[in-house]
């Protein structure tokens, strides 16, 4: 692989097109705004970003409010029956089945995602060796995409092109938009999604397993569910937005979303039940 060179110096004067407004041009509370955001080199300018992490997040999110909602719903509809046995046995097979499920579609997602990325790069290879004016000539679009002259981004297509390994990476990332996957994402993205889901599913079965009476095992399992739905609906969407709009708005879908999957589950065991005894 080559050295990768320093590209700071390129990039920053291909950035600075003339047809750019500096700092000094824009609007008075636009430039005091720059200004009063101007890093302090005794405070280090830390950046709180998701990063690596916003991808186990999704599947945490996933499996838990798949979790929280099927196995709750049809643990509902089962209590309509009135035996807390048939709703534990009942919960915990499907529990059992949709953990397995959720891990194993995350799963082929994910490998379905590397093979992708895989057959992507070796075309953009391909193109490389074999169409290298044409892949020039893409490069000089994108970064007009962004501004950048043709005169200013020759430097800067000569620095890439030097490389195959930079030139390759460089359209995976800006012309394909497709960052390079982890190997062991499909694993992760498994474990993490079943696990999510059997626990997200295992709390509104809680009630069953020490109670007799279905009725009011399921008026508990309905209070947990409602307080959990709540709080997690809260926690996902401010954990990705940070405001607190956004979490009560999240609170309210997961609670909505929640209840209507219970209500008609319940209803429909409950409307089979009297036709059959009927």
């Amino acid at each position: 692989m080559a050295q990768q060179s320093d590209l700071t110096p390129l990039l920053s004067r291909g950035l600075q097109s003339p047809d750019r407004p500096s700092p000094t041009r824009l609007r008075p509370k636009m430039a005091n705004r720059l200004s009063s955001s101007a890093p302090d080199p005794e405070r280090p300018h830390v950046e709180k970003h998701m990063g690596q992490y916003d991808s186990i997040m999704r599947d945490v999110i996933i499996g838990f409010s798949d979790g929280l909602t099927v196995p709750f719903a049809l643990t509902a509809g089962l209590s309509s029956l009135g035996n807390t046995k048939i709703v534990i046995m009942g919960g915990l097979a499907e529990l059992c089945s949709g953990m397995i499920s959720m891990g194993l579609g995350a799963y082929l997602a994910a490998d379905t995602e590397r093979q992708h990325w895989d057959a992507e790069f070796a075309r953009e290879c391909s193109e490389v060796d074999n169409m290298p004016e044409l892949e020039r000539a893409e490069i000089y679009d994108i970064l007009a995409d962004y501004g950048v002259s043709h005169a200013a981004a020759e430097p800067l297509v000569r620095e890439l092109t030097a490389s195959k390994d930079r030139w390759v990476r460089f359209m995976m990332d800006f012309e394909l938009r497709l960052p390079e996957p982890d190997v062991g994402r499909a694993w992760i993205s498994a474990a993490t999604m079943g696990l999510s889901y059997f626990v997200g599913g295992l709390i509104p079965m809680l009630p069953y397993f020490f109670m007799d009476s279905a009725q009011r095992a399921l008026l508990a399992s309905v209070v947990i569910t409602v307080v959990i739905l709540l709080v997690f609906g809260f926690l996902k969407n401010w954990v990705a937005i940070r405001t607190r709009k956004a979490g009560f708005w999240g609170a309210a879908q997961t609670l909505i979303v929640g209840a209507l999957a219970a209500g008609t589950s319940y209803a429909i065991v409950r409307l089979l039940d009297n036709g059959g005894s009927s």
